[in-house]
């Protein structure tokens, strides 16, 4: 039937969909106060600034950092002598600073301080004759770092229950363990349970090695995961935390989990005939991703937006001392 006219055709009503954001989710303390530390130097030392690897495990954040001047290498040799260098969240082997020292290089430890108090309890473990027993992702960034605190050879890495039951360990010395930061705390659980079955005397950390944002972003996805029929983790895919988030979602009880790095990469296909959707971030991804993800749905659905909060936090870190006041270096 022709429209009278001057008449036009009414929009088609989208279809709706139940929206669950995880809270908390996204940027964490170590990870702020790591992006500071770049930007911090870049406006006190002026550009460029040199950051060896990746100062968080986020494309979005490296690129931002590159436009405001920040140089990303993979080695110190990759440094001039007269710039500034910034090592990443994630932590260095002590070879890092003491390569730099010899080189008299300017440098910031931009190390997430949780990683830092693990470095510290291995290099106590060590001093007190222990062997350590490293819980972690072999070639993680976080875990060369753990490693290199310590000589070659006085640290065995574990990387699942399996291992943890047969992976040879030297004999006649004490041991303990430590783990990586950013682990699935239910994985976790059961490797050490394991060892404690194995090694009854094994020492363990004075207060778990799994950081609070970890521990909180999983809880959250915990808190929605049989409510959704689909899990949204705003991430990177060489990021550990990340990639924890979508196997705890579909261990919690979501039929499905996927990652996205951004909003244009998720596939509205995904979400017809989903009632209610779960979304989060991981800890290396700011609010702005999780912002393009809402807007990229909305293109499709009307969208009605619950935030599920299970922890609030309030940690902060302070940037390294040379940062803190305003003397040039």
């Amino acid at each position: 039937m022709d429209l009278h006219p001057g008449a036009t055709e009414s929009p088609r009503a989208l279809p709706r969909l139940n929206v669950l954001l995880a809270g908390p989710r996204g940027f964490c303390a170590g990870v702020d106060r790591a992006i500071k530390i770049v930007e911090e130097a870049i406006r006190r030392y002026g550009a460029p600034v040199y950051v060896r690897h990746e100062i968080v495990h986020n494309r979005f954040v490296v690129e931002s950092l590159e436009r405001q001047g920040a140089v990303f290498v993979e080695e110190l040799g990759e440094v001039p002598d007269d710039a500034p260098v910034v090592f990443s969240a994630h932590g260095v082997p002590k070879s890092v600073p003491a390569e730099a020292g010899r080189r008299k290089l300017f440098y910031l430890d931009a190390t997430c301080p949780l990683v830092s108090k693990v470095h510290r309890e291995a290099e106590q473990h060590f001093s007190r004759g222990r062997h350590l027993l490293l819980i972690g992702h072999a070639g993680h960034p976080e875990v060369v770092g753990t490693m290199g605190q310590l000589p070659e050879g006085t640290v065995t890495l574990i990387e699942d229950a399996e291992q943890a039951r047969t992976v040879p360990v030297p004999s006649g010395r004490p041991l303990a363990f430590i783990t990586q930061t950013t682990l699935s705390v239910d994985d976790t659980a059961d490797i050490v349970a394991a060892l404690r079955e194995r090694f009854p005397e094994v020492h363990a950390p004075a207060k778990e090695d799994i950081c609070y944002a970890t521990t909180n972003r999983q809880a959250a996805v915990k808190a929605i995961a049989n409510r959704a029929e689909l899990m949204v983790v705003v991430g990177a895919p060489n990021s550990s935390n990340s990639l924890r988030l979508v196997e705890v979602a579909e261990r919690a009880g979501c039929p499905r989990a996927v990652m996205v790095q951004r909003g244009r990469d998720l596939d509205l296909a995904l979400a017809q005939g989903v009632s209610t959707i779960g979304i989060t971030a991981g800890a290396s991804a700011p609010e702005v991703l999780v912002e393009e993800v809402l807007a990229r749905l909305r293109e499709g659905f009307e969208l009605s937006i619950e935030e599920v909060v299970v922890a609030e936090e309030t940690v902060t870190f302070k940037l390294p001392a040379a940062l803190q006041t305003e003397a040039a270096r």
